[in-house]
């Protein structure tokens, strides 16, 4: 059974699947990511109530993918023990034997930027990069998307308003997403560096749409 929610830049492993029915795994996989982004709005509400400075941990990442594969996958919550493929993707993610530390190295730049780079930079870097290295044998671009808008909150300093929120919008329309992923795997195997314009771009507009919806949701009149 393949992860709909990827759809073009599906992983190819033999996964553990805990769920066969495709109506029930479709079920619990919407359960799920609703579970998954109370717990990424749980974490904000709480870091700001109790005046933590945030630092993005390995322990969040896995938590949050435990979050979206609960049930479903008996790999909930781990890293994948083997290599995979993205399909209609020329990158290939490293072995598993690097995820672990290529992780840690993620939440390292997330950490040590923090204080300097902009909040649309940060949240890019988390979802490319977190794509990029693909830890997970499935759940990898939800998951990225959410540790992605956890780091747009915090670094922002607040729950942003909105019923449509970034991780919705890129749902409703996922093409603008992996072509901007795609730019960035791109450009980082051909030069050797990160360019994440598009995608910060992608962010800076759904960004901007979320915040309309708060508009609309206030005024009761449609902007679009």
């Amino acid at each position: 059974m393949g992860e709909p929610e990827e759809g073009d830049r599906k992983r190819e492993a033999a996964s553990p699947f805990l769920i066969t029915d495709p109506e029930d795994h479709a079920r619990r996989e919407a359960e799920n990511g609703l579970r998954q982004f109370d717990n990424v709005i749980g974490l904000v509400e709480r870091y700001l109530a109790e005046r933590w400075r945030f630092a993005l941990r390995l322990s969040t990442i896995l938590g949050l993918h435990r979050h979206a594969l609960l049930g479903i996958h008996s790999l909930a919550g781990n890293f994948r023990p083997s290599t995979v493929e993205i399909r209609a993707s020329r990158h290939v993610p490293p072995d598993a034997w690097q995820v672990p530390l290529l992780v840690e190295e993620l939440c390292d730049y997330i950490n040590d930027n923090w204080e300097t780079a902009t909040p649309l930079h940060l949240a890019a870097y988390a979802m490319w990069r977190l794509n990029w290295v693909h830890p997970f044998a499935d759940g990898n671009c939800r998951t990225a998307r959410a540790v992605s808008y956890l780091v747009l909150c915090m670094k922002m300093g607040s729950r942003i308003p909105g019923i449509r929120t970034i991780p919705d919008l890129i749902s409703e329309n996922k093409k603008p997403y992996y072509d901007a992923l795609e730019a960035a795997d791109i450009r980082r195997a051909s030069e050797r560096r990160v360019d994440l314009a598009q995608l910060e771009d992608l962010l800076g507009n759904l960004l901007a749409a979320q915040l309309v919806s708060a508009l609309e949701q206030a005024t009761g009149q449609s902007l679009g």
